[in-house]
């Protein structure tokens, strides 16, 4: 009872007080002038947390594009350099593999699908197609032959064959004589080259360069002075083939031919033979001897090359050494392997060699054709009889030259090869140590 009078008392106490402040007037200022500062406070709070508030969303916009560009720029940087390593990857790989491909020298500027590396001795029309039957008689063997004109005889023969067993047929007229070759046939269908008293090596290191020739399977480069009545082209490269031969010359009648080395003599009974024994006498030959001209050797009058091995040969063929004396002895180095079994003679398929002299000699000489003992006779003929004398004196002079000229450049060669061999010390002979016993 009594805390309740209390509590009434304090209650009347507070409504009096209030009373009583509202009631001075020096109370009601200082509460006049709170609710003033309140109300100011107030507004000022509201309305700075107002600016606060935009100035806060405007500044996380901000921040937000500008994280979001950085992000999108970061990304495409990202992607740009990815791009580039790629491309530099694929770059470093195109030139990697670009530099790895052998081209041909000076054909760098062209897109390689244009380089056209090789080329052949066809004839093409000046206008048209070329008709099926045409193209599935394109050649794939070919024939050259140096030739002058008083051997017309001999060599029309021997193109008949060819021709007959599609082969391309070139001649080198070293007399510079062409005109009087265009009653034959076949003149129109065979390639002339002229240049006055130039040699069958002469010709073949310029016009048979293996890039020209590469479309070829077989290369004949025969003398002009051979009778081919015992020889078929067909025949002869079906047996090269079977025997594996790379470098090879039909063999030499013995009754008939003029014969310089005892390998070329026709053996009756054989096939073919890679080798000769000898035993008596000097260049003897052994069992065990592996060096020409006891074994992997041709005589140069009729050599028969395949194509990788004509390409070997072609570089072996000096420029200026025109004769090529001494180059039958290093063939073997061409013949794609071991040389006594690469490089052999073929007995079935077999020529006469005439020996007739050409270049600097007379026409005929030990054994002479028909047209040449007609040549003779009309120079009989000739009233002044002194002149004739000089001229063959003239010619046989001319010969012994020729010869001459020859056997210097034999040495030449010879020389040539011993400094090479000298000079490269990547070289390896593959017969640097034979177990031939051969005496000289």
């Amino acid at each position: 009872m009594f805390m309740k009078k209390q509590f009434l008392c304090m209650q009347k106490m507070k409504s009096f007080s209030c009373v009583s402040l509202l009631l001075d007037p020096k109370g009601r200022f200082y509460l006049c002038s709170f609710f003033v500062a309140a109300s100011v406070i107030c507004c000022v709070y509201f309305t700075g947390n107002a600016f606060l508030a935009k100035d806060y969303r405007i500044f996380s916009g901000f921040e937000m594009n500008g994280m979001q560009r950085n992000a999108q720029s970061d990304k495409r940087e990202a992607s740009e350099r990815l791009g580039k390593e790629v491309n530099y990857s694929r770059e470093n790989m195109r030139s990697d593999k670009c530099t790895e491909k052998c081209r041909p020298l000076g054909s760098e500027a062209l897109p390689e699908g244009i380089v056209s590396t090789t080329s052949n001795l066809e004839m093409r029309p000046l206008w048209g197609p070329i008709d099926e039957e045409t193209k599935l008689k394109l050649s794939v063997n070919l024939l050259a032959i140096p030739v002058g004109i008083k051997q017309k005889e001999l060599v029309n023969q021997m193109v008949q064959k060819f021709l007959e067993n599609n082969f391309v047929v070139m001649l080198f007229h070293y007399d510079s004589i062409v005109d009087e070759w265009n009653d034959l046939e076949w003149s129109g269908r065979v390639i002339h080259v002229s240049a006055t008293n130039q040699t069958k090596w002469w010709f073949a290191k310029r016009f048979l360069h293996p890039d020209i020739v590469s479309e070829y399977d077989y290369i004949f480069l025969w003398d002009e002075d051979l009778g081919v009545e015992n020889f078929h082209p067909g025949r002869y490269l079906s047996i090269v083939k079977e025997e594996g031969f790379e470098i090879s010359q039909p063999a030499l009648d013995p009754a008939k031919s003029e014969i310089h080395h005892h390998i070329t003599v026709r053996r009756s009974k054989l096939t073919v033979h890679r080798r000769i024994y000898k035993f008596r006498g000097s260049g003897r030959c052994y069992n065990n001897s592996t060096a020409p001209p006891c074994a992997g050797w041709v005589e140069m009058m009729a050599p028969v090359f395949s194509r990788a091995a004509w390409r070997c040969a072609w570089y072996m063929i000096q420029n200026d050494l025109i004769h090529a004396w001494g180059l039958d002895k290093k063939l073997g180095y061409c013949a794609q392997g071991d040389r006594t079994i690469k490089v052999g003679v073929v007995d079935s398929e077999y020529l006469v060699h005439m020996g007739f002299p050409t270049l600097g000699g007379v026409s005929g000489g030990p054994k002479m054709n028909e047209e040449s003992s007609d040549h003779s006779a009309q120079t009989e003929n000739l009233a002044d009889s002194e002149t004739l004398a000089t001229s063959v004196l003239d010619e046989s002079e001319n010969r012994s030259l020729v010869r001459k000229q020859s056997y210097i450049e034999m040495r030449i060669f010879r020389s040539r090869w011993k400094n090479a061999v000298k000079a490269d010390r990547c070289w390896v002979d593959p017969y640097r140590h034979p177990t031939q016993q051969t005496a000289h």
